[in-house]
């Protein structure tokens, strides 16, 4: 009787993940199907252009020629009559693109007029809490406003947890 040697099986991770982990591929697949190499530049368009271009333009896709990438045709869907605008921008609009992504990219800009879905606006950080005294004291001597208002979060943070019960 011959025995046939299993290999081993690999080790599962059997634990549950983030959806921040799980969607970066889940958008690659899609944003490559529609011509994005990079999903950034859709995420990160308003950092790119400026929000003022940004609230009246989107990229829709990035083509680039069979097996290269670089010289990609950059395609924009811009809102109704800002198109003539954008136009006359465009050497400008690929230079910031081609800067984004460090090299040559993008080669050329076509432009398409259609509806431009709003940005969901950037919501400020919640507010900062008052410091409890007991935590803050030892604050006042810190020069660095930055720093500062860092760890206050912090002692405000750890002030606001409840008391856990002692258990003997």
């Amino acid at each position: 009787m011959s025995k046939r040697i299993r290999a081993p099986e690999p080790e599962r991770s059997n634990r549950s993940r983030q959806v921040a982990e799980l969607l970066p591929a889940v958008g690659g697949a899609a944003f490559r199907r529609f011509g994005f190499v990079q999903s950034s530049i859709v995420t990160r368009w308003p950092e790119i252009v400026g929000d003022r271009l940004a609230k009246v333009s989107a990229p829709e896709s990035i083509r680039f020629p069979h097996g290269k990438k670089q010289d990609g045709v950059l395609t924009l869907t811009v809102r109704g009559a800002h198109a003539a605008m954008m136009s006359h921008i465009t050497p400008e609009i690929m230079e910031r693109v081609n800067r984004f992504f460090g090299y040559a990219a993008v080669a050329r800009v076509t432009i398409r007029q259609g509806e431009v879905a709003p940005r969901a606006e950037r919501r400020a950080p919640p507010s900062i809490k008052a410091v409890p005294a007991e935590l803050g004291a030892s604050l006042k001597t810190i020069a660095d406003p930055e720093l500062k208002a860092v760890l206050e979060a912090l002692a405000a943070g750890i002030g606001n947890q409840p008391l856990l019960p002692v258990v003997k």
